[in-house]
């Protein structure tokens, strides 16, 4: 039986560098020219529509993978995100940038990005799901390392509009095209490295309760993980739509779309480190150090007034926040199983569009009172501080059975 693992999970990396194209708002937003009239709450917010959309599809995208197939799903998400952003470079107001890019590329994004991660997961063992997963996610947080240049080049070559239509076009192309790769493993299908079956001996335990979405819905693990992601996903997606203009503000920094490079390194090699990371001590020992650090980089950031320490600050901001986008999805996986696993992680995610919704526009008012983001930063480092207490109370359900990184019990 021909093995398609590393061909999906190139494809899902592929598919994910192309829609990563959101993290590079901050440069496209920084470009908006004066004439159209927008406030700086208006520049986050198609951005922060993309967020809760790309969030909200992601449940009905994790459905529909998990039923007809990642493909199709896939397949559809780059038309809509090709088409949205084509559809907004016909426009100069905030309706229309938010029907087209928040609404239209937003659903595409989560119709792309629920497909990428779970058929990659399913062609290798439980024990490397966290790294696997890690490598796919790492595509979108990765991709404003070459989006944030090139798009930096084409808006001060040939403006917003035409970039817009430029980068639709181009994002089109690439994740239909990379969608045709994406497969899940044939019924029956073991992973290199899982156990062999034994005919004579007794039959094992599932490695893990396979939990559907509305039995999820009614644990208090779900409920906790959700707060936490939304915690910790909004404060790295505020810094992530601001970035450049935080860089111009408390550095006098024109070349911010450096910066969300620099971040975009780390966000792409946090979500490996940590993927691998929490294979190995486990998934809240991983998400509690990811939060304290995120939060500590949150209260200093307002200190922050030099290039060498802004290098150092962007990319130690985006491996925190990208840690969560492997972590996440694994555990989910850990505690809820895989049969499930398209549609519960949608729904998981959800809390990530919610941060992404809230706490992006939450600094932009901020900076239009106080021509500053100090108070944002500090907003983001108390929930941080929250996510780490709930850790403590968060513990795989009773009727899953881990199969990786087993969490150690916390002496009180």
């Amino acid at each position: 039986m021909k093995h398609h693992g590393r061909a999906v999970v190139a494809a899902g990396t592929g598919i994910n560098l192309a829609l990563g194209v959101l993290y590079s708002w901050s440069v496209i937003s920084k470009k908006i020219p004066a004439e159209w009239g927008w406030t700086e709450a208006d520049k986050a917010l198609p951005y922060s529509v993309a967020c809760i959309v790309f969030a909200l599809v992601m449940v009905v995208a994790g459905r529909m993978q998990d039923r007809i197939g990642p493909r199709w799903v896939a397949t559809l998400g780059g038309i809509l995100t090709g088409f949205g952003m084509i559809l907004a470079s016909r426009f100069q107001s905030v309706a229309g940038f938010v029907v087209g890019f928040g609404v239209m590329a937003g659903a595409g994004i989560g119709l792309g990005y629920a497909s990428a991660t779970p058929p990659a997961v399913k062609w290798f063992p439980r024990r490397m799901t966290g790294l696997i997963a890690g490598i796919v996610v790492s595509g979108f947080g990765l991709a404003s390392v070459y989006i944030a240049p090139l798009a930096t080049l084409l808006l001060n070559e040939t403006g917003v509009p035409n970039t817009m239509w430029i980068l639709g076009a181009a994002f089109l192309v690439a994740v239909t095209l990379c969608a045709q790769l994406l497969r899940n493993p044939p019924q029956g299908f073991k992973p290199e490295g899982a156990p062999a079956a034994n005919p004579q001996a007794a039959p094992l335990p599932a490695p893990h309760a396979e939990v559907p979405p509305s039995e999820m819905l009614k644990t208090p693990q779900f409920y906790l993980l959700w707060l936490m992601y939304m915690f910790a996903s909004g404060a790295g997606l505020m810094i992530i739509a601001k970035l450049a203009k935080i860089c111009e503000i408390q550095a006098s920094i024109k070349a911010g779309f450096l910066f969300v490079a620099l971040l975009a390194v780390g966000n792409a090699s946090g979500r490996i480190i940590a993927g691998f990371l929490s294979d190995k001590i486990g998934r809240t020992r991983t998400m509690l150090s990811v939060f304290l650090f995120q939060a500590l980089l949150m209260f200093g950031l307002r200190f922050v007034d030099s290039w060498g320490v802004f290098i150092f600050i962007s990319a130690l901001i985006g491996f925190n926040y990208g840690a969560n986008l492997s972590v996440f999805p694994s555990v989910t996986k850990d505690w809820f199983g895989l049969k499930n696993f398209g549609t519960n992680y949608g729904l998981v995610f959800t809390a990530w569009g919610v941060g992404g919704l809230i706490m992006p526009y939450i600094s932009g008012k901020v900076f239009d009172s106080t021509g500053r983001f100090d108070q944002a930063f500090y907003i983001a480092g108390a929930l941080l501080i929250v996510a780490a207490v709930l850790t403590f109370a968060t513990r795989a359900p009773r009727s899953a059975h881990a199969e990786v990184a087993v969490e150690p019990s916390r002496s009180a």
